[in-house]
């Protein structure tokens, strides 16, 4: 998320530790964090105010019991996250009606799914209609993902006005939170406005969300204006965080224009939309923990009781392939290190080549018999070149796989919690393999 960005600014800040913390040091710092953000495609002016109040709060009266150096260090996260934001927008767990509106490839219809997704893990029934009736894929696509999450689904494939299309929805389904995919435009012109408009009207949507791309950077203060205008938008949603360096600019632009940031999407699976947590945001671009979001993902994938086993070294290559599965699902091994605090240990590591690995040996464990999954002792040359072939890999990547497990167990019987707050983590990943 934002990776460069991130990068630069925690660069910074190793910058300004090291050194004195005077006028000089802050004026680098500055300068260092105004590169960084014009880079993500912050706006100019912005960056200008920001710096100015770096500057002048930097060497205020100092709150008791901090350094100079940790109250500059407050001074910039309060700063980054009053422009990031400022506070999470509220997010009511009760039936209602949201109109997705935003222009062609902005995500719309995946966000649609990964929005209902949100929902019913929070225990309520959500309905999908599709309503774009410009894009000829996108029928099918909400389908599939809807089929995909097991939620309620209508559209009418070969209906071109979208206004009967969602009256017919409205008095023939039933459901708690209806989310209504619009149609897409290349810009927001006059039929495209007439038609939201007219969705609108008929929906009387609880909530009028804005669906923007992070690729389009400071474009989005413009489109956020204009959407505005025409549909008076109450929330927005960022897309695509995960896969550009412009991000910094789609973020602040919706703070100008006063549009609370509600959701963020970091991924293309429908797990991937997180509540947009400004703080929490900052913090991690500046490796900060973020521990609390970690833990609340990491409840709906990981099986505790295996966890637990995991945890004491009590563990099979069954219970091993269930880890690796729900490591997988936590999302991309960079973000899992940056939600503990601990992406510069991640980036010694090449992680990409560690989520290969992982994937592989989920191959190899898919192709062992029950009871070499409960007795990897068993395992002996013979049964590594059935399960290659089985699996597809190499003999080489099934010893790596069992020579892993086994150090793996040997360390979690070892090492204590102590031990990893004290700094064990970069001899436990070695263990893992990541070299």
């Amino acid at each position: 998320m934002l990776k460069s960005l991130s990068t630069k600014l925690r660069d910074a800040l190793e910058h300004l530790a090291k050194g004195s913390a005077d006028k000089e040091a802050v004026e680098q710092l500055v300068k260092e964090i105004q590169r960084a953000l014009l880079s993500a495609d912050v706006d100019v002016k912005l960056v200008y105010q920001l710096s100015e109040s770096i500057r002048e709060r930097a060497f205020e009266k100092i709150p008791p019991a901090l350094t100079r150096r940790e109250h500059i260090i407050r001074v910039v996260y309060e700063e980054l996250t009053r422009i990031m934001g400022e506070r999470r927008a509220l997010v009511e767990l009760k039936p209602k009606k949201i109109l997705l509106a935003g222009l062609f490839g902005s995500g719309k219809t995946s966000t649609a799914a990964k929005l209902a997704r949100f929902y019913q893990k929070h225990g309520l029934k959500p309905v999908l209609i599709c309503c774009d009736t410009v894009r000829p894929a996108a029928y099918e696509q909400l389908k599939q993902l809807a089929e995909r999450i097991d939620v309620t689904f209508y559209g009418e494939k070969n209906e071109k006005d979208s206004d009967k299309v969602l009256r017919n929805a409205l008095s023939k389904i039933s459901g708690d939170i209806f989310i209504v995919d619009s149609s897409g435009r290349n810009a927001l012109d006059k039929e495209l406005v007439d038609e939201i408009k007219t969705l609108n009207e008929i929906l009387r949507p609880d909530e009028k969300i804005l669906v923007i791309p992070a690729d389009i950077g400071q474009a989005a203060k413009q489109q956020a204006i204009a959407f505005h205008e025409a549909l008076q938008i109450t929330d927005v949603i960022v897309t695509k965080l995960d896969a550009t360096a412009k991000g910094g600019g789609a973020l602040t632009a919706c703070y100008e224009t006063n549009a609370k940031v509600k959701f963020i999407t970091i991924g293309e699976a429908v797990e991937d939309l997180d509540l947009y947590d400004p703080e929490k945001f900052v913090g991690r671009l500046l490796g900060m923990p973020d521990l609390e979001t970690l833990l609340e993902k990491a409840k709906s994938v990981i099986d505790e009781k295996k966890a637990e086993k995991f945890v004491k070294g009590d563990f099979d290559l069954e219970d091993f392939y269930s880890q690796i599965e729900g490591m997988q699902k936590l999302g991309p091994l960079s973000g899992v290190f940056d939600m503990l605090g601990i992406g510069k240990i991640g980036s010694k590591f090449d992680l990409n080549v560690q989520e290969v690995k992982m994937k592989k040996w989920k191959y190899a464990i898919q192709s062992m018999t029950r009871e070499e999954k409960s007795s990897p002792d068993i395992i002996n040359s013979s049964r590594i070149r059935r399960i290659a072939h089985g699996s597809g890999l190499q003999e080489s990547e099934v010893r790596e796989l069992i020579s892993n497990y086994s150090k793996a167990k040997k360390m979690m019987k070892k090492i204590s919690p102590e031990k990893l707050k004290r700094g064990g983590m970069s001899g436990l990943f070695r263990q893992f393999g990541m070299k």
